[in-house]
């Protein structure tokens, strides 16, 4: 066995400093001990509340304290260990450029958590206690806006069922740990498709929207990129201009796949969670809900929603 002492990327990060989302500089040590990386001393990272808080849907429980998934072509599987966070059977140079970013390793979550709760909220307290290891994935723009179409009017465990199949059929294939998985498939892949090829995943009517989705990006009618470069609410406005995709969606793939942590998504499960947590449960409006979260959790919104919702689901909140 042989281990090798590293330094991680050193990451200076500019952002809104009032609202606390400053990156300091961050060092994180790294033990290279033959093909796994060790993560040590790296706080608020825990498995079950990044991979079980549906923001991502194709990492999967593989053992205790260790999930396994597929994420820009690549897999890895990720466990913790005594206090390491272990990334097996990974270069140094897939950790680079791309776990470290994926995974937002460079974050600091410890501040986010205190940002949240510091005027006393009792609601937000907990939400953090309970998910207190949660971190908002860094995810491929392109995936996510598929996953997200999927995911309307869906469940989880369905959701990942369809991805895994798409994938599967269509994705290019590759071995890790003597296992063959498989990447998203890009938008010229499927856009070659017909809807007819489509049912095998068995999407039902989003067939049609993730398949005219693909066209338009490949026929540039769509472009990812410009989206990237939008503020908030002009990328909003062209992501709902794409077949299929909704106030609550689009709000998902700003978060998820555009990074946008001001992103507050409110679906029918967070509406009931706020009129419970926040109006008496009282019945409102999802713009009454929208505008509340935009005032009192301001470009954190993201950040807790993603407390918010892991909490009521571990504690039943919600549920009538």
């Amino acid at each position: 066995m042989f281990a090798v002492f590293t330094k991680s990327k050193k990451f200076d990060y500019f952002l809104d400093n009032s609202a606390h989302m400053c990156y300091n500089k961050y060092i994180m040590e790294t033990k290279i001990i033959d093909k796994d990386i060790h993560l040590i001393g790296q706080k608020d990272f825990v498995l079950q509340h990044i991979f079980d808080c549906g923001q991502c849907f194709r990492f999967n429980p593989c053992g205790e304290n260790a999930y396994i998934g597929t994420a820009f072509g690549k897999t890895v599987k990720i466990s913790s260990v005594n206090g390491e966070i272990i990334l097996h059977d990974t270069s140094i140079e897939d950790f680079n450029n791309v776990w470290y970013d994926y995974l937002d390793l460079g974050r600091d979550y410890s501040n986010i958590k205190n940002t949240l709760t510091r005027d006393g909220d009792p609601v937000m307290e907990k939400a953090v206690s309970y998910g207190s290891g949660i971190r908002i994935l860094n995810q491929e723009l392109w995936e996510t806006v598929i996953s997200f179409i999927i995911s309307a009017s869906n469940n989880i465990p369905r959701i990942k069922k369809i991805i895994e199949l798409l994938c599967s059929n269509f994705g290019e294939s590759h071995t890790y740990q003597d296992s063959i998985y498989y990447s998203f498939p890009s938008a010229e892949r499927i856009a070659e498709l017909s809807l007819e090829d489509l049912s095998v995943i068995r999407a039902g009517f989003r067939d049609k929207y993730i398949l005219s989705c693909a066209k338009k990006v490949v026929s540039g009618e769509l472009d990812l990129e410009a989206i990237k470069a939008m503020p908030t609410p002009e990328a909003k406005k062209a992501l709902m201009s794409i077949w299929g995709i909704g106030n609550k969606v689009s709000d998902c793939i700003l978060l998820f796949g555009l990074g946008r942590c001001d992103s507050f998504p409110v679906d029918v499960w967070i509406k009931r969670i706020m009129e419970y947590c926040y109006f008496d449960n009282v019945p409102q409006a999802i713009k009454t809900i929208s505008e509340f979260a935009d005032k009192k959790f301001g470009a954190l919104g993201g950040m807790a929603q993603q407390y918010l919702f892991f909490y009521a689901r571990e504690c039943k909140i919600g549920i009538n």
